[in-house]
C-alpha cells in the first residue's frame, strides 16, 4: 500500500520528503559488508513504497556514490522526470582549519560529482570546534555557492542551540538542524524545539530506534556485553542507555512501548518513531537502511497509521521522567561529539 499523505511533508516551498528519511550512515562499513548492485536494487524498493528521502554525508563510505548510481539507473530505466520524486540530503564534515572559498567549493564539487546532481538538495554542515570560527567562514562561501546554484538549501548537524543563534544572526539562511532525538535522547526539547519553531528550522532526528534497542528483540532480555552488540550503532546507544538510566529502566520503557504498540497493532520500533515524530519543531526522523541485508518497510509504513493519544503519553512519561537529565550530564544538542 502508499503510504498516506501525513507521511509526508512540505518541507520547503518546493520540495516534498517523506517523514522517514532512509539513513545511509549503515553503509560506513560499519554494519556489515554490502553488495553495491544488490544496495542499489533495495534503493528502488524503498522509492516504491514511497520512502523517497535520503539521508547520507561525505563519509558515509559509499553513499553518495550509491545515490549517484541510482540515480543513473532511475533516469535510465523510468525516465529524467523520475529523478524529482527522490530527495538526497548530504553532509559535510570537515576537519577544523582555515576555511577558504577554494576549499569549500572543492568539497562541494566532490560531493557534486558523486552524487551526480548539478544542485545538492540539502547540505547538512557539521563543526568539530566551537572555538574555531571557521565554520562561520564556511557557511559563509556555502551562501555564495548556493546563490550561483550548486546548493538548493542550508542546514546544519548537530548544532546546540547557541552556535545555531550565531548562525542565524549572521544572516545564512538554515532550514534545518540534525541531532540525536529519542524517547532516551530528550535533551531537543529543553531549548532547541522552542527555538527552531521561532525561526521556522526543522529537525531531523536521529537515534529515534537507539540503534535497535527500542525493539521487540530487546525485551525481556539479559543485558548484552560489549561484544554482544553486533554494530556500531548498538554500542554507540548502549552507551547512552547507560548513561540515561540503565538497562533495567530500558526494560520497563520497553514494557510500557509494548503495551502501547499492542493497543494499536504495531510495533515498538513504530512507537518510539511516532512520539520522536510527534514532538514539536520535528520534520522527520532518520531511520537506518541496512541496504541489501535487511529492510523493514512494511512495518515503517505503520508510523503514519495511528497517533499517540494523552494516556500513552503519560505512561511514557511515567517510566521517562525518572531517568537521569542529560542534558545536565552532557549539554545541550551535539555537545556529545564537543567534549
Amino acid at each position: 500500500m502508499p503510504l498516506p499523505s501525513s507521511a509526508y511533508l512540505p518541507f520547503t516551498a518546493d520540495m516534498s520528503i517523506c517523514r522517514i528519511l532512509n539513513g545511509m550512515w549503515q553503509v560506513s562499513g560499519a554494519h556489515g559488508s554490502i553488495s553495491p548492485k544488490t544496495a542499489i536494487q533495495s534503493m528502488f524498493q524503498y522509492v516504491d513504497a514511497g520512502f523517497t528521502t535520503w539521508d547520507l554525508a561525505d563519509h558515509y563510505g559509499p553513499a553518495e556514490d550509491f545515490i549517484g548510481e541510482f540515480r543513473r539507473q532511475l533516469a535510465a530505466t523510468r525516465g529524467r522526470e523520475a529523478l524529482s520524486g527522490i530527495q538526497a540530503f548530504t553532509k559535510w564534515v570537515p576537519r577544523p582549519g582555515k576555511m577558504t572559498r577554494q576549499i569549500v567549493e572543492d568539497n562541494i564539487n566532490i560531493s557534486l560529482r558523486r552524487m551526480g546532481v548539478e544542485t545538492l538538495d540539502l547540505m547538512q554542515f557539521h563543526w568539530w570546534e566551537y572555538q574555531d570560527s571557521g565554520y562561520l567562514d564556511a557557511l559563509k562561501y556555502m551562501t555564495e555557492l548556493q546563490q550561483e546554484g550548486k546548493i538548493r538549501y542550508l542546514a546544519l548537524t548537530n548544532f546546540d542551540t547557541e552556535h545555531l543563534e550565531i548562525i542565524l544572526k549572521q544572516g545564512i539562511p538554515i532550514v534545518s538542524n540534525q541531532v540525536q532525538y529519542s524517547l532516551i535522547d530528550r535533551r531537543p526539547a529543553v531549548q532547541m524545539a522552542q527555538f527552531c519553531q521561532a525561526n521556522h528550522i526543522q529537525l531531523f532526528a536521529y537515534g529515534s530506534l537507539c540503534g535497535g534497542l527500542l525493539s521487540e528483540k530487546y525485551l525481556g532480555v539479559r543485558e548484552p556485553g560489549r561484544y554482544d552488540l553486533q554494530t556500531a550503532s548498538l554500542r554507540k546507544y548502549k552507551q547512552m542507555v547507560d548513561a540515561w538510566g540503565g538497562w533495567s529502566l530500558l526494560q520497563e520503557l520497553l514494557g510500557v512501548l509494548q503495551t502501547i504498540a499492542q493497543k494499536h497493532q504495531v510495533s515498538i520500533a513504530n512507537v518510539a518513531v511516532r512520539y520522536v515524530l510527534e514532538r514539536p519543531a520535528v520534520g522527520g526522523a532518520i531511520v537506518g537502511a541496512r541496504l541489501g541485508i535487511s529492510h523493514h518497510l512494511e512495518d515503517n509504513g505503520r508510523v503514519f497509521e495511528f497517533s499517540l493519544d494523552a494516556e500513552d503519553d503519560a505512561q511514557i512519561e511515567a517510566v521517562v521522567s525518572r531517568s537521569q537529565n542529560l542534558y545536565q550530564l552532557i549539554g545541550d544538542c551535539g555537545d556529545e561529539y564537543r567534549r
